[in-house]
């Protein structure tokens, strides 16, 4: 299958990455607006096409790597070169599988998907969703999720679940940034050099995380383990409650919620 990616930038280049370790460089078609996103798509091993109209005609699978703002350009370019059967990938908050359906008519499968940045070393996290009106095959599905695992792991979930997966995991890599970038600050209040405070805080943050994932533990439970009875953690645990830690990432979330709902096409 020929894996074809418009956008190579930071969300489109580790897509390009994974693409070409599943298909293989010969496989991978990719269009870009930046000169240096060009070469760096060529370094990977990816085959650069001149034009988006270029890339849909000889593509088996389309991925738009786009800004929500020009999908209305994109898909008039591409529209009536994307061939009859393709599998058509959509990575943009908002934008809904119908209207790539009605924007480029034809026989395509739509997936669409929100990834995240961590996908850049690896670890990205993306929502999948299969065009429940299109008849994938097995191999089909097989390919997609070998692409997305090429980057990272994925969930597959209704397309009325996708806005939910922006708070989830699309917009919340950047609210873990904020906190490692808090919890550094406060370690170089308290004497360690800023570049330690941030290798401590982060490589912190990556433990806790692999800690829920690999031990099915509930995260209140491994919560507790650290907070000895009168001990340092549980005064730390009460001061982010009384400033109201808890309630402020979750009107984060929201917000990214109410948001994308705004941005719905």
């Amino acid at each position: 299958m020929k894996i074809g990616i418009i956008g190579a930038g930071n969300m489109g280049y580790p897509m390009l990455k994974g693409a070409v370790k599943v298909a293989g460089g010969e496989n991978v078609l990719f269009t870009c607006m930046s000169e240096s996103d060009k070469e760096r798509g060529k370094a990977a091993g990816a085959v650069y096409c001149d034009s988006n109209a270029e890339l849909a005609s000889k593509a088996d699978m389309v991925v738009l790597v786009i800004k929500p703002y020009v999908y209305e350009t994109v898909l008039s370019e591409i529209k009536g070169k994307v061939k009859d059967g393709s599998i058509v990938v959509t990575v943009a908050a908002g934008i809904t599988i119908s209207y790539i359906k009605e924007a480029l008519g034809g026989q395509i499968k739509v997936v669409r998907v929100m990834p995240n940045t961590p996908a850049m070393v690896g670890e990205g996290m993306s929502a999948v969703t299969f065009d429940e009106g299109s008849a994938f095959t097995a191999e089909e599905k097989k390919v997609v999720g070998e692409f997305f695992d090429s980057f990272g792991k994925y969930v597959v979930l209704p397309e009325n679940l996708q806005d939910a997966a922006i708070p989830a995991s699309g917009s919340s890599s950047a609210f873990v940034y904020v906190f490692i970038e808090a919890m550094a600050d406060a370690a170089v209040c308290c004497g360690i050099p800023r570049d330690t405070a941030y290798k401590m805080t982060a490589q912190t943050v990556l433990g806790a995380a692999k800690m829920v994932l690999e031990t099915g533990e509930h995260p209140g439970k491994l919560k507790d383990n650290v907070c000895t009875p009168g001990g340092t953690t549980i005064a730390g645990i009460r001061a982010l409650e009384e400033n109201g830690f808890r309630s402020a990432v979750m009107e984060a979330c929201i917000a990214t919620f109410d948001k994308v709902k705004s941005m719905q096409k």
